[in-house]
């Protein structure tokens, strides 16, 4: 027997499942995705990639960065691919930015920031809020921790926000053979446990300045920089 109102049959059980977001005044939104792993994984690269991929399909993007390691307002890999992109500031509003652009008549389909572990945590919330009202799909790259193997500031609430987190996977190993996790901070053949979250500099091997060497968490403890040293093609922190 036919139920006498069909919209209340218990046996349908897909009957009170709506088309997602019918009736419920969803609107669509952007995603925070932050990408991240140690030195010398790959992450200004894998920027550059999506960048290369979203601008084929005729999109239009903003490109951001947070100290290079190049020392100018530039994506820039290891691998030889380089970007320019805007500079982004400590005080700089980046929801404004991009109202400037559109006000401009520029597109903004997606935003990408380089090095984002040194963004502001309320630089962060207006990546978010871009996602949230105004669509726009959001890549961040960054390191999760500083030479003290301390979270960012930027990085933290970048977990704490973010749509999806994703450890890039290509391995960094330490001198030893195992996976290497922490940026360690070497000046003159010691590993530095203080000063300056954000210091600049390369990873050659040079007496008397500074440099970064990825390390496992054991030989990060111990601060034993191995039997060699390092090769100055590793990644910079920045």
């Amino acid at each position: 027997m036919e139920p006498t109102n069909p919209d209340l049959d218990p046996t349908d059980a897909l009957s009170a499942v709506p088309a997602a977001g019918a009736g419920r005044g969803v609107s669509p939104t952007g995603k925070l995705r932050f990408f991240f792993g140690p030195m010398d994984c790959g992450k200004s690269t894998l920027a550059l990639q999506i960048d290369h991929n979203q601008a084929r399909q005729g999109r239009s993007g903003l490109l951001l960065v947070r100290h290079d390691r190049s020392g100018t307002p530039t994506i820039s890999s290891r691998m030889g691919l380089a970007r320019n992109a805007l500079e982004v500031h400590e005080d700089m509003d980046l929801c404004a930015v991009v109202r400037r652009r559109w006000a401009a008549g520029t597109r903004v389909d997606y935003v990408i920031v380089d090095e984002a572990q040194f963004l502001s945590p309320a630089q962060v919330d207006q990546l978010a809020e871009l996602a949230d009202d105004a669509q726009v799909e959001v890549y961040c790259f960054g390191l999760a921790t500083d030479f003290r193997s301390t979270l960012f500031p930027g990085s933290r609430r970048l977990f704490e926000l973010a749509d999806e987190l994703n450890a890039i996977q290509v391995e960094v190993l330490c001198w030893c053979g195992r996976a290497g996790r922490f940026n360690a901070r070497v000046h003159d053949g010691e590993v530095v446990r203080a000063g300056d979250t954000v210091l600049v500099a390369d990873t050659a091997v040079v007496a008397e300045e500074v440099r970064y060497q990825v390390l496992c968490r054991t030989h990060y403890r111990t601060g034993d920089l191995g039997p060699h040293a390092v090769s100055g093609r590793q990644l910079s922190l920045t």
